[in-house]
């Protein structure tokens, strides 16, 4: 029988196509990853993988990593204007089993396909055996999901929405970042609550570019929303606000690693994925990351002996809802 495994993203979508008796280690039979934006819905993409994918069958079944909070067969997507339900894809793509899961729950499953060379070492701590993980990271969202090892010794992973928290600033710049933004909701008639998400992000690189741009005195950009590709071009060229926003978003990706060390005291390990981390390797690498990251005043020894590692590998989402496929659905 032959699997469908996706990650689904508001920027990319990541599809595969996978012999159930081949086993999880083996190359899928087809991969691709896409625009989420060049497609009106799930459908069409599905449409359109299955053609590139040159299916002659439908898929027995299909497992979708999501940016959302998963409940029941419908979601409504987190970062991208789209509504799924599972019994519908099921019905239109003759499927035996469609099923839905978090997109951080996936990135938690991946942690266990990992090899050393997919991962950097933030914080070079030892790892215990067994030990609670915790998985959070920065793309278009901010996610956070955390693992336990059951008595077999396999860890099953637990979503979250814990991205969308309340920010806490730090310092006095911080508290005049949380007004800013507060302020642009506000302007933009969206609901003015400041969540890490809002700043931790890729989506909030373009708001720590504009603080920066008025801290400075200078005039807003033209550009309302520079990205994060746009926005290290800018500091590359010397944009000077481009160059702070960097740093700012360094040190508050930073504190809310720390908070997720506090929050699950991960003593089998602290993983960072997205894509932002990754584009920002040698940012996150800076004692600037790990500072921030250590100031929790009483409990910094806690985040000293976190073992905190940067993953590198790109497929982490869709390895990981390959392996709830196969797994979970046996």
């Amino acid at each position: 029988m032959e699997i469908i495994a996706g990650d689904i993203g508001g920027t990319k979508s990541w599809l595969v196509r996978v012999a159930e008796n081949e086993g999880l280690n083996h190359p899928p039979r087809y991969e691709q990853v896409y625009a989420s934006s060049d497609f009106a819905d799930m459908g069409s993409l599905l449409r359109r993988f299955m053609q590139d994918a040159q299916f002659t069958a439908p898929a027995a079944r299909m497992v979708l990593a999501l940016p959302g909070a998963i409940r029941g067969r419908q979601v409504r997507l987190t970062n991208l204007d789209w509504m799924l339900d599972a019994d519908v894809l099921q019905a239109e793509f003759g499927m035996t089993e469609v099923r839905f899961i978090n997109d951080f729950e996936a990135a938690a499953e991946g942690v266990s396909t990992l090899t050393a060379s997919d991962c950097i070492a933030l914080n070079a701590q030892a790892v215990e055996n067994g030990g609670v993980r915790a998985i959070t990271g920065a793309g278009t969202g901010l996610g956070l999901a955390w693992m336990m090892a059951e008595r077999d010794g396999q860890y099953r992973a637990w979503p979250s929405e814990g991205g969308h928290i309340d920010f806490a600033p730090a310092d006095a710049r911080q508290m005049r970042l949380l007004e800013f933004v507060r302020d642009e909701l506000d302007a933009a008639d969206l609901a003015a609550h400041v969540s890490w998400e809002r700043l931790v992000s890729g989506l909030g690189l373009g708001s720590l570019y504009r603080f920066c741009r008025q801290e400075a005195g200078a005039a807003m950009p033209a550009e309302t929303a520079p990205d994060g590709a746009a926005i290290s071009a800018l500091a590359a060229a010397g944009d000077a606000a481009a160059e702070a926003a960097l740093e700012l978003f360094v040190e508050l990706y930073g504190a809310w690693v720390g908070n997720v060390a506090l929050l699950y005291k991960p003593s089998g390990g602290l993983y960072i994925a997205g894509g932002v981390a990754t584009h920002l390797r040698q940012r996150m690498q800076s004692p600037r990351f790990m500072a921030a990251c250590t100031d929790k005043g009483r409990m910094r020894g806690v985040v000293e002996t976190t073992p905190i590692f940067l993953i590198t590998n790109k497929r982490l989402g869709v390895q990981g809802a390959t392996r709830v496929a196969l797994q979970r659905l046996q």
